[in-house]
């Protein structure tokens, strides 16, 4: 029974708790998460590691006036069920309901959108900066965790901070480690020391003092440089300390009563600090303890065994994974690099089998991108597999490091398209258009599960840059198509060749393009269908012979319209004389909420249905 959750009203309970009560109300929550996301699907284990830490916070803090920023955001769950979204969360990560991320437009607690890492303690600063300009008085909490500090963006907003010296709170969850209770123990005496407001005016007042007096300074000096040089042996934080961030910890993330201690001394501090939380990923669930990464985003699953309730389909990520293996045994210059998804980009057993020629550097696409083009330049073949959405944050790594120098890097995007629940930050619906205006890069897309081998094995026998963009998950059902025969750059191929109608479709919007075929035959109207699996370059050849034959093309893509292939294909067609129609069917120029996969194509009119209805529309 949830006694305390279920009589829960606003945050200023939380306030009003004992920490005893705390402890119940930290247990009440982690039932009411394990079975709402068994239901729903999210993530789940990065949340179960947080219940102690954002009661401390809210405990501590007034955030109806402190400002709280969560980096990525797939750890506030808590947050919201805190701030009023308790009664929503059977609608979490479903169309029209909760976003599985803060979203500014779903609560005034929810400070900043987030979805992709590494940016909290930029966007604290920001608010931080605008604070101290206005001259009010709030508190500003970056949120952050070890995995996150990786990316380089963390360490600029670092560095600036620690120039800058402008208040801000930052938590770093480690979740990576356990505590050791005699070193936890000092730290937790150290900590405790240097956060007590009297110790810290009594440190200034005798630095002062002592640089008042004859041959003071140089005595304060020489102090400074002891305290230093025993710091760096024995305080685990020096490179904060050295940025210029008071460091504290590390400190229990489970312990309410201490944590809550700790951040009201902070509340005393003038300077921005970094408080260092060990944390559990997946408490209280021994499958999500056991293990982390399966439940960091993990689909509906069973409460008592913790399987995931899916299908057992063949995935691209997974044929991918098995075809780097292959790959890898006959090219010893083939490797493989990732930023901090061997699991999700199917890279695992490619990492097993050639350790040495596996690379993950953590969250940092930027660096991945241009180490990549440092392994081609010296005769290697690296392939770096990522999310479409993580791509972005390389582009000028791509273009000045890799296409410019036309360096043989093979990008496998992942992701590509819609990906469903986690929403705006996540769907992969702009890399065509980021990628096809740079020079020298190819872009290729396979129909379907099949067809992603050999476009791989040609990929990584080029001399130039190739991108291989594939969706989540798998194929349509019962709908069988032959992989191409072969590889052609710039040439696609020919599945259905009737009636005066031209359907042109990218990747595995072709399923979609052959079963609206069957559905228009059936209604009496013929189709071509072809098969674009090169993106970039374009086939002009059969482009030229449709625009001489049929009297209208229509082309798919998941991907926007804005700069995306069917752009491409009308740009070139302009400068051919005919009266041929061109109709691009794609994603509009808006960000695609969150939802699941089907509903998302379906609302966006690029279901079967909605294909058939739109060609149907535009003929008569």
């Amino acid at each position: 029974m949830n006694r305390i959750l279920e009589n829960y009203k606003d945050i200023y309970d939380v306030k009003k708790m004992s920490y005893e009560e705390l402890d119940e109300f930290s247990r009440e929550i982690r039932n009411f998460l394990i079975e709402k996301v068994s239901n729903t699907g999210g993530h789940l284990a990065s949340n179960l590691g947080v219940v102690e830490l954002t009661l401390s916070l809210y405990k501590v803090f007034d955030f109806n006036k402190d400002k709280l920023v969560w980096d990525v955001g797939h750890q506030s769950y808590i947050h919201k069920i805190l701030t009023g979204r308790k009664d929503s969360f059977d609608s979490l990560r479903q169309y029209n309901g909760i976003s599985g991320f803060p979203k500014r437009k779903e609560s005034i607690y929810d400070t900043f959108d987030v979805g992709h890492s590494s940016t909290s303690i930029s966007a604290a600063l920001g608010m931080a900066r605008a604070r101290d300009l206005m001259g009010e008085k709030n508190e500003v909490i970056a949120v952050i965790g070890d995995g996150a500090l990786t990316g380089g963006m963390a360490l600029e907003a670092l560095n600036d901070l620690g120039y800058s010296k402008n208040k801000v709170i930052i938590i770093l969850n480690d979740n990576q480690m356990s505590i050791d209770k005699n070193v936890g123990g000092v730290s937790t005496y150290l900590s405790t020391i240097r956060t007590d407001p009297k110790y810290n005016k009594f440190k200034n007042d005798f630095n002062n003092t002592l640089r008042k007096i004859p041959l003071g300074e140089g005595v304060a000096n020489s102090i400074q440089r002891i305290k230093d040089g025993i710091k760096q042996m024995l305080v685990p934080g020096m490179l904060f300390e050295d940025m210029g961030i008071k460091y504290l910890g590390p400190i229990d993330g489970h312990n309410i009563k201490y944590l809550s201690r700790i951040l009201t001394m902070c509340k005393n501090i003038d300077y921005p600090v970094l408080i260092h939380v060990v944390t559990k990923k997946g408490k209280g669930y021994k499958y999500a303890e056991l293990s982390p990464n399966k439940f960091h985003g993990i689909g509906p699953f069973n409460l008592e065994n913790g399987e995931v309730v899916s299908s057992s389909k063949v995935t691209y990520s997974k044929v991918f994974g098995e075809e780097m293996v292959k790959i890898g045994e006959r090219n010893p210059k083939v490797v493989a690099i990732t930023a901090a998804m061997p699991d999700g980009t199917g890279l695992k057993e490619f990492s097993k089998k050639y350790p040495k020629r596996y690379f993950d550097v953590g969250i940092a696409e930027q660096h991945a991108v241009t180490m990549a083009a440092g392994l081609a330049v010296s005769g290697f073949r690296p392939v770096f597999a990522v999310y479409s959405t993580f791509l972005q944050r390389a582009y000028d790594q791509i273009l000045h490091d890799v296409c410019i120098q036309n360096l043989p890097v093979v990008f496998a995007i992942d992701r590509a398209g819609i990906v469903g629940n986690d929403g705006e930050t996540h769907q992969g619906v702009f890399d065509i258009s980021y990628l096809s205006h740079i020079p020298n890069l190819c872009i290729v897309s396979p129909k379907n599960t099949d067809e992603l081998r050999p476009l791989l094995n040609w990929a990584v026998s080029q001399d130039f840059p190739v991108a291989i963009r594939y969706p989540r998950g798998g194929d349509c059902d019962n709908l069988n198509l032959n992989s191409i025969k072969s590889v052609v750059r710039g040439k696609w191929e020919i599945i259905s060749d009737e009636g005066d109608i031209a359907i042109i479709a990218v990747g595995h919007m072709v399923q979609k393009a052959v079963l609206a075929m069957e559905k228009l035959n059936k209604l009496g109207v013929k189709v071509s269908v072809i098969n674009a699996c090169f993106i970039k370059p374009i086939d002009t050849e059969l482009l030229d012979n449709l625009f001489k034959s049929k009297s209208n093309i229509f082309t798919i893509e998941d991907n926007v319209i804005k700069g995306g292939f069917g752009t491409n294909v009308i740009e070139y067609t302009n400068s051919i004389k005919g009266s041929c129609k061109v109709v691009n069917l794609g994603f509009k120029d808006k960000f695609i909420p969150h939802g699941d996969v089907q509903t998302l194509f379906k609302v966006n009119n690029l279901d079967v249905q909605g294909i058939v209805e739109t060609i149907l529309s535009n003929i008569k």
